[in-house]
């Protein structure tokens, strides 16, 4: 048989099509744009669509599960790499990965409190009450927790403590952020008659800490090109955890993984972006969000941690086409399945990117699929 990148686009199509059942009817959805109707609901003063190359990451082994990755980018050479890595990883039993639960932060911000610790006491004693409220809105997903915390204000304008209540929300198989955001304007009302305060900000996090992914994979010494260059991946990585200026584009290349799927699933990689970068900072220092060391046996080990809020339901699947099949596409069945093929993604082209700069350098292949891009 063909390999994927060998085959014209119908046969990739037909390849498609059998191995994950589409009809006929989301196979053409595939090549087609969305719908000026659709876009026009979905932004304000529509006039157009700009189109993003759909492509399919190959190789993919995820939790003993064989997954087509679908990828929405514009960038040469992400999805070749990406593919190429998970074909390495693919030989020592392709990568594991574990995803929490889909909690979701809310928060309601109160100011002008006399007294915050014991406005927070009472916010505290009333939890089943303000709960009770949360839940009364929604049928899908469900507050189950809360929180109140004061902050002191740390800005040039002094705006003086306040406090913080925090909804815990299990969003279940959906991102959450409109569930989210009706509840918290929902308990509002109650919040500043408990403190007394004045109620300003009434709106999610998307630092979803409590919605952590993991993944993890060996990439044979071999395979990479040696024991050499599985030193000088190690030194490449303890450059991006120790230095800033490399730290970025080092996660520059995890979120081109992270992102493209994110994108070609209807996600909101905008909110990805700010949760990871957020995280890879956490100890006061952004460093990398990948960690890489050697096994005894002399491969490459590698894992990644990210908060990853995305969903299977509602969002952009419900209005455009092509993200709902390229939903299909991934086999995904839980919010928690697709976090875990987002995070091998990012995994996967971290790999191929501090790889290709450990032996000949980043613009080898890189230029040489940009330059086909442009028809040098």
């Amino acid at each position: 048989m063909k390999k994927f990148y060998e085959m014209v686009r119908d046969e990739r199509l037909d390849f498609i099509k059998n191995a994950v059942g589409l009809s006929e009817e989301e196979k053409a959805s595939l090549g087609a744009p969305l719908a000026f109707e659709s876009a026009d609901r979905m932004v304000e003063n529509a006039v157009g669509i700009m189109s993003v190359p759909l492509g399919i990451a190959t190789n993919f082994v995820i939790n003993g599960v064989e997954r087509l990755v679908p990828m929405a980018i514009e960038e040469p050479s992400v999805i070749a790499a990406a593919s190429k890595a998970a074909k390495i990883a693919r030989a020592k039993g392709g990568f594991t990965a574990k995803a929490d639960r889909s909690l979701m932060i809310g928060q309601v911000q109160v100011v002008s409190v006399k007294n915050v610790a014991g406005a927070r006491r009472k916010v505290l004693a009333k939890k089943k009450e303000i709960l009770a409220i949360a839940n009364a809105k929604s049928k899908s997903v469900a507050a189950i927790g809360l929180g109140a915390r004061e902050v002191r204000d740390a800005s040039r304008n002094r705006m003086g403590r306040m406090l913080v209540v925090e909804l815990t929300i299990d969003a279940k198989d959906a991102m959450g952020a409109n569930a989210v955001n009706t509840m918290c304007e929902a308990i509002a009302p109650k919040i500043a008659e408990i403190t007394g305060g004045e109620v300003v900000l009434k709106i999610l996090s998307n630092y979803a800490t409590k919605r952590m992914v993991r993944c993890k994979a060996v990439f044979d010494k071999g395979e990479l090109g040696g024991s050499k260059i599985v030193k000088r991946i190690l030194y490449a990585y303890a450059l991006a955890h120790s230095d800033v200026y490399r730290a970025v584009t080092h996660n520059k290349g995890v979120m081109n993984g992270i992102d493209a799927v994110a994108l070609a699933t209807g996600q909101d990689f905008r909110a990805i972006e700010a949760g990871a970068h957020a995280y890879a900072a956490r100890d006061g220092t952004y460093r990398s969000l990948t960690r890489w060391w050697r096994t005894k046996e002399g491969d490459l080990a590698g894992e990644i941690e990210l908060p990853l809020a995305v969903g299977i339901v509602g969002g952009v699947a419900n209005v455009n086409p092509t993200a709902k099949v390229a939903l299909k596409i991934m086999s995904v069945k839980s919010a928690q399945e697709l976090a875990m093929a987002m995070a091998a993604a990012g995994l996967a082209q971290n790999l191929a990117a501090i790889r290709a700069l450990s032996a000949e350098g980043i613009q080898a292949g890189h230029m040489r699929l940009h330059a086909r891009k442009f028809g040098k």
